[in-house]
């Protein structure tokens, strides 16, 4: 790249031109290879409370093989009331080289989407190969680049919804074409378990759970706030990061489950992935994930804005 561009500025609906989940998978295998590896340099995020209306601000910064930068993130609960997102993000990227600021994006698609792509790497590493029977406890945003993260890696037959809200879960279930059940009956012989709610308190019971199964545990992430009960967290549990699942993960802290391992050394060969007995995969998201994200987004707009500009023959972008 010669000379200094303007820092691109991309609105939700330009990232959504960009990214394709097919892409972000392998992607986030990547990041979070590096990251076990100790390649990234990522601290873990530091969060401001705003007291009231009860609400987070989310500063998670990373430096990675490939890119710097930073996540701001937000996440208000209370924004359900006012019909808007609880979770909204922004991702800054600069050059690792000069510091110069490469763009501002909007990162709440991206943090949306990373977050379905990195338990789909999930899936594909813990999962039965023959798994056919999906159940998602949730029924928001992250339940649906869920369901269309996980279609890319099993042949699901059946998709199974519950959620606190019966007319979300309705509306889901119209949307996708899955059936509506009570949690139990959800989960019980399902294959993959996906929990994404906003719940403090645990809404997966380990009883319900169908050995060698596996679970992608996506909500709680706070250090005081459960999903799965301790009888849950007794199985075979995969973090993203261990420094963090122990400083923010409820589910973790408080069962004192035991980490078997991260994902990121499973998806590297160190440790067996131990596909056969019943697994969990916490997810608290990390900013490596959003820099490799945005670093796909960056990229092909930065060839599509070349390629516009010149359509000279033998100009290579």
């Amino acid at each position: 790249m010669n000379g200094m561009h303007a820092p691109l500025f991309l609105n939700e609906e330009q990232v959504r031109q960009h990214l394709r989940m097919e892409e972000l998978i392998p992607a986030m295998e990547k990041a979070l290879v590096d990251f076990s590896d100790g390649k990234v340099t990522q601290p873990v995020r530091s969060v401001i409370t705003v007291d009231p209306p009860g609400g987070f601000f989310g500063m998670m910064p990373a430096l990675t093989p490939d890119g710097l930068g930073i996540k701001i993130v937000t996440f208000y609960a209370s924004n359900v009331e006012r019909g808007i997102p609880t979770h909204m993000a922004t991702i800054f990227l600069v050059d690792p080289k000069t510091g110069t600021p490469l763009a501002v994006m909007d990162g709440t698609l991206i943090t949306e989407m990373r977050t379905a792509a990195v338990s789909a790497a999930a899936t594909k590493l813990l999962a039965a190969p023959d798994a056919k029977v999906l159940a998602i406890l949730g029924s928001g945003v992250q339940a649906r680049s869920h369901v269309e993260a996980l279609r890319l890696v099993r042949n699901f037959e059946e998709v199974r919804v519950w959620s606190r809200t019966p007319e979300h879960a309705e509306r889901f279930a119209e949307e996708f074409g899955v059936n509506v059940m009570p949690a139990e009956e959800a989960v019980r012989g399902a294959d993959v378990v996906v929990t994404v709610t906003n719940s403090k308190t645990a809404v997966l019971k380990g009883s319900w759970l169908r050995p060698g199964c596996h679970v992608n545990a996506v909500g709680a992430c706070r250090p005081d706030w459960r999903e799965l009960d301790d009888d849950a967290m007794r199985n075979v549990v995969f973090v993203d990061s261990r420094e963090a699942a122990m400083k923010e993960s409820g589910d973790v802290i408080l069962s004192g489950a035991k980490i078997y391992g991260e994902l990121g050394e499973a998806l590297a060969g160190k440790v067996p992935p131990r596909a056969n007995e019943t697994t969990i995969f916490k997810s608290l998201g990390m900013a490596v994930e959003d820099i490799a994200a945005a670093l796909l987004v960056y990229w092909s707009a930065r060839k599509r804005k070349s390629n516009q500009e010149s359509r000279k023959p033998g100009k290579d972008s």
